[in-house]
């Protein structure tokens, strides 16, 4: 009967992720329904005003639901699969390690040696650390996200006179 509830509870939060991910997906594609929609309706303008082709923000937010994800709507393709990387390494480290410190903790409250104690510290100072290093590496995914959508638009191009690189920077007013 035990297992019985644990699976239930189990389809429970599984009903809850799949719920919530379905939301994310729908709120993201929303906005590119409507941006192609209002493409197709307004008529071709001559006025020289920039406008960002890329949204910063919705890079950083795209990224906070799947890492990643703002990476390639920025267009940068390959560093998606290197924050997957990085990411599933430190995931499999926590993994590990907690999986180790759990075993010395058992060890140390059957036999409370100093060789388990330790190990059981050592093996929970290593799951934090790679806590610490997953939550850094979500971080640098947001600002490597929000900053490849801000220079989207940023060019160096040559001067065909001088021959030497020109910057192209675009500021709105």
């Amino acid at each position: 009967m035990m297992n019985l509830n644990a699976y239930l509870n189990y389809l429970k939060l599984s009903t809850k992720h799949i719920t919530k991910f379905l939301l994310a997906v729908f709120l993201f594609i929303t906005p590119i329904i409507a941006q192609q929609a209002d493409e197709k309706q307004k008529p071709e303008s001559t006025d020289s005003v920039f406008v960002m082709s890329k949204s910063p923000w919705g890079s950083v937010l795209r990224s906070a639901v799947l890492p990643g994800l703002g990476q390639i709507y920025n267009h940068s393709y390959y560093k998606a699969p290197i924050i997957w990387g990085v990411s599933a390494y430190f995931i499999y480290g926590w993994i590990r390690n907690n999986n180790d410190y759990k075993n010395f903790a058992e060890a140390y409250n059957s036999n409370s040696s100093i060789y388990n104690k330790y190990n059981r510290d050592f093996y929970r100072d290593q799951r934090d650390m790679f806590s610490v290093y997953l939550g850094l590496t979500y971080i640098l995914n947001l600002l490597d996200a929000y900053v490849d959508a801000q220079l989207f638009d940023f060019t160096v191009e040559e001067d065909f006179l001088t021959r030497y690189p020109m910057i192209g920077v675009k500021i709105p007013f």
